[in-house]
């Protein structure tokens, strides 16, 4: 998605238009930080309130036994191109921030792959037929759907007339790869812990567009766009307390624990009544999840179709199990997969961010492990690290972190509300909002930037 324009904000002579806008931001998480900072950069002073005691949303930091942890492990791609820029825009440095890993996928004892430093999508081709643990017949058929869908250029196409298909040409993630012949285990093994990861949804309710979208920006073109980057540094401090700083340094306010109440429409803006009291503001940017938007949105009669959009979408859960061994423990990769086990990913956080002996388990999506207690999980967790890494001695301690409703749930055909509602001046950010990608931060980010620039521009 494109950068916003510059706007009339920003240019020559625009000193009044300035201080006609006083915008504020539900939600500083990464939408709302990034559409904070768009707005600072621009010379309009914006207000964020935040209800939690951090800034970050889903993507925060976590404190417990004096660890730094994360709600949940968080993956960029090199694609995520608006995400990086931000963090860069801010203070941050990619490459001092992240541990950069080439494309490789890693089910430990049943698949491995790794990409050369080849151009794109050549590293890809050459990864796939290289792979260990598929048939050279499987690799095969990887390849020539890789190879399809470039010549589609990663569009479904559209139904032809009597084909039926609904409105549009999106269809779930089994129907295509079962369209495109990819076999029962190529499809465990390859392309179902891939759209799990991109998408968190199961493949027979996941879009096969967005999850071509991924694709698409991610190994199509430049091979630097399918790197992996692991955060060295907890989720808030990586992007938006720095964004915080920056925008505190320009004028704003970001405001921590404070809460708001209500949203109402007044002649020449929005008055806001939040846990410190109300205030009129010109612009409001509603970058709270998805739930939280739609009560304060339902009020507002303006805004019945936008909070009935809000209230269609499902959500997917991922659980987070933090072990702490001994030092000395440690994974064969930084990152590694488990085949048809609960864990479905390991991030050996010694090898990641020097916190030796911390692995952290991720379960994506839904599944049977939302039936067990946490107790019974994390014990679940402990026996595949035994009978996987040999890892015999019991972890110091555990902590379980269980985001329930972490993502929408990435349906074919989803109507996502869009950043600009039918009443002027107010917006919506967020990764659940009208966009390619499925709910990533360069999702979060994107969103929050196109209502930067939709403030600016209507100034």
């Amino acid at each position: 998605s494109p950068s916003p324009q510059p706007s009339p904000a920003s240019g020559r002579g625009s000193n009044r238009e300035r201080q006609l806008i006083n915008p504020a931001i539900i939600g500083g998480g990464y939408a709302g930080m990034a559409a904070a900072v768009a707005l600072a950069e621009r010379g309009i002073p914006v207000s964020v309130f935040e209800s939690a005691r951090q800034l970050g949303g889903r993507a925060r930091g976590v404190l417990h036994n004096d660890t730094q942890l994360d709600n949940g492990q968080h993956l960029l791609l090199g694609c995520y191109h608006q995400t990086l820029r931000q963090i860069e825009r801010v203070g941050g440095n990619v490459e001092q921030d992240f541990l950069r890993l080439p494309l490789q996928l890693d089910l430990h004892g049943e698949l491995a792959f790794r990409a050369p430093r080849l151009p794109a999508p050549l590293h890809l081709l050459v990864a796939l037929l290289n792979a260990k643990g598929l048939p050279f017949g499987a690799r095969l058929k990887a390849i020539r759907f890789m190879l399809a869908l470039r010549r589609i250029h990663f569009k479904l196409p559209l139904p032809q007339a009597g084909e039926g298909g609904g409105e549009g040409s999106d269809m779930t993630v089994a129907d295509l790869l079962a369209q495109h012949r990819q076999d029962a285990e190529l499809t465990q093994k390859l392309w179902e812990p891939l759209c799990i990861a991109a998408l968190n949804t199961p493949i027979h309710k996941a879009s096969a567009q967005v999850l071509l979208n991924v694709l698409r920006d991610a190994l199509n073109r430049s091979r630097a766009d399918s790197d992996m980057l692991l955060p060295r540094m907890n989720f808030t401090a990586l992007f938006p307390q720095r964004a915080a700083d920056q925008v505190e340094q320009r004028g704003g306010r970001v405001r921590i624990a404070c809460g708001v109440e209500a949203l109402r429409p007044v002649e020449n803006g929005i008055e806001l009544t939040s846990t410190q009291g109300t205030e009129r503001f010109s612009h409001v940017i509603c970058a709270a999840p998805p739930t939280v938007a739609a009560k304060l949105l339902r009020p507002i009669d303006e805004l019945g179709s936008t909070v009935a959009q809000i209230e269609t979408l499902q959500h997917q859960p991922i659980y987070t199990v933090y072990l702490q061994y001994p030092p000395r423990v440690k994974l064969p990769h930084p990152m590694t997969g488990l085949y048809r086990r609960f864990s479905q990913w390991l991030f050996d956080k010694g090898q990641i961010a020097g916190q030796h002996g911390l692995l952290a388990a991720v379960i994506s999506a839904e599944g049977i492990h939302q039936e067990l207690t946490q107790d019974a999980l994390v014990n679940e967790v402990v026996n595949e690290l035994r009978d996987e890494f040999g890892l015999e001695e019991a972890p110091l301690w555990f902590r379980v972190i269980a985001e329930k409703r972490a993502t929408f749930c990435c349906a074919p055909d989803l109507q996502r509300p869009t950043q600009q509602t039918a009443l002027p001046g107010l917006f919506l950010a967020g990764d659940y909002t009208s966009g390619d990608y499925p709910a990533t931060l360069e999702g979060a980010v994107e969103s929050g930037l196109r209502c930067a620039g939709l403030i600016s521009g209507s100034g």
